[in-house]
């Protein structure tokens, strides 16, 4: 599926581009990568990803505004997710693009 600029209006250029960045910074990045394997309370997050609760909530609540994330409550928990398929397949598409053997390595 290949779209032209012409198609895309200024507000999802804009909001593609947030996409991008979110996932652009290593920590961030991390977390949707912990969360590719299954849903998760911000501790087990924390512990996979080495970070502080607090500063994984911090970057939580900006992937789940990016709506890169979503959230449940289980009981007293807040259980995070990937938002949908689309994130997942993003990140399986990175990731195999970023292993790829480049000629000029």
């Amino acid at each position: 599926m290949s779209h032209r600029l012409e198609e895309i209006s200024e507000s999802e250029c804009q909001r593609i581009a947030l996409l991008f960045k979110m996932m652009g910074d290593p920590t961030r990045l991390r977390i949707l990568l912990a969360l590719s394997g299954s849903s998760l309370c911000v501790m087990h997050i924390s512990e996979r990803v080495g970070m502080s609760q607090s500063a994984t909530s911090h970057q939580l609540a900006l992937l789940r505004k990016a709506d890169l994330v979503r959230v449940t409550r289980s009981g007293k928990s807040l259980v995070y997710s990937l938002a949908d398929d689309h994130v997942r397949q993003m990140l399986a598409l990175s990731i195999v693009h970023g292993k790829e053997k480049r000629d000029h390595e």
